[in-house]
């Protein structure tokens, strides 16, 4: 793990985590940031946090963009982990569709096994388990384990890795359908993970992983999805090296619409010729070369796209508080840490936010130290501005919450830049 120590003070020293070329070339820094889950107790409100840089780096040999290692998986994920998936109805629905679609385009039945990893508190797996199809679920975080064993969702509480999938593979047997959702960019050493995936995938089997695609990221301006959490962000050119390095293909590759934009990567072993690499493979690769994802150029201009951002966002709060205006967040997504404390919005700024998970509310936000409601309380204080912190629900929540028209409130977009939602 990388220390502040190991770092040159007028440079930077570390290689990259995939092919450990040296890595020099900057994309953007956020400056210093706390953990962005380490919602901050009560009883912990006078104590200090952690910050560590939020400072993230391209390689330009595998163009694998990159955070260091400041924060370990452990201190990140394991026991107490605040984010639990199924308080978004519409990534339940997300789960439930991609399952079915699973099913029938593959076939997995009774006698199949699907793994998931990172698998939460069972969001996914339990639309399996509803058609009788065994499962395994490996999540480190104890508390979301926990929420899915209670499901029906047989869950192991591990990280992944190589040593997992031996045990595992031995333990259960391999999986016919290894799959994993917004995990791939939160793991510090990508060849463990993806060398375990080989070893766990059965012959024939389908791997399938989701992930925010770095082309949305930087074409929309998408920063505040930069956490200690994500150690990777990731463009479909990296993943494909990444992949066939440890002796899998990327056969096909689908566009979402989830967390602002992400794909699906489907893989297979290299030597399955039974699933054929499809056009859709062969098209974003051409497609990430020609919007010069290869291209040191296209990095190095993103750091001035933010700072504008940021600018307009607190031009808007200032002028919101100048007014008299009052303003709140809507819930308490890392993204929405990492875009309060760059921007450096506090409650002086924003009165509060809320979240529907009761596990964040009652506490504080982390570094900025906003206090977290039940959605309740904005029925209550009947604010002017209601600013949506995950804004890739933005639809959800403002549809959720439309009575805030009742008042003549507004929600308030802050990505791609600051918009205020019209009726």
């Amino acid at each position: 793990m990388s220390t502040l120590g190991s770092h040159h003070i007028n440079g930077h020293s570390s290689k990259c985590r995939f092919c450990a070329t040296p890595l020099n070339q900057s994309v953007v820094d956020l400056g210093m940031s706390p953990l962005c889950q380490k919602h901050v107790k009560p009883e912990d409100a006078n104590k200090m946090e952690k910050f560590f840089p939020l400072h993230a780096y391209v390689c330009n040999n595998c163009w694998l963009v990159q955070l260091d290692e400041f924060a370990s998986p452990e201190e990140i994920f394991a026991d107490e982990y605040a984010y639990f998936s199924s308080y978004s109805d519409s990534w339940l629905k997300h789960a439930n569709k991609y399952a079915n679609k699973m099913i029938e385009e593959f076939g997995f039945n009774e006698n199949s096994l699907v793994a998931e990893i990172a698998s939460n508190d069972g969001y996914l797996l339990q639309w399996f388990v509803e058609k009788s199809i065994p499962v395994l679920g490996i999540e480190p975080a104890g508390n979301c384990a926990e929420v899915a064993i209670e499901k029906g969702v047989r869950t192991e509480v591990r990280f992944f890795g190589i040593e997992t999938a031996k045990a595992f593979s031995e333990k259960y047997k391999k999986a016919d359908l290894l799959l994993g959702n917004n995990v791939l960019a939160h793991v510090p050493d990508i060849n463990d993970f993806v060398g375990g995936m080989k070893i766990m995938l059965a012959e024939g089997g389908v791997i399938t992983m989701e992930f925010p695609h770095l082309q949305r990221l930087i074409e929309e301006n998408q920063f505040d999805t930069i956490y200690h959490e994500h150690f990777s962000y990731l463009s479909f050119t990296t993943v494909n090296q990444i992949f066939a390095h440890h002796g899998i293909t990327l056969f096909h590759v689908e566009e979402l619409p989830t967390h602002g934009g992400s794909i699906r990567i489907f893989g297979r072993h290299t030597d399955d010729e039974s699933k054929p690499i499809r056009s859709t493979a062969m098209e974003m690769l051409k497609r990430e070369e020609a919007l010069g994802f290869t291209n040191i150029e296209l990095y190095s201009k993103f750091e001035e796209k933010v700072k504008e951002t940021k600018r307009k966002l607190v031009e808007f709060l200032i002028d919101a508080k100048r007014e008299g205006k009052t303003v709140v967040g809507y819930g308490a997504p890392g993204k929405g840490n990492t875009l309060l404390n760059y921007c450096g919005i506090r409650t002086d700024f924003m009165d509060y936010t809320v979240d529907r998970s009761p596990h964040k509310q009652g506490n504080f936000l982390p570094g900025t130290r906003i206090p977290i409601y039940a959605p309740e309380k904005i029925s209550e204080t009947k604010p002017d501005y209601v600013l949506i912190l995950p804004w890739n629900l933005k639809k959800e929540i403002s549809s959720q919450m439309s009575f805030i028209k009742d008042w003549g409130g507004k929600f308030v977009i802050p990505i791609p830049e600051i918009t205020i939602l019209e009726d």
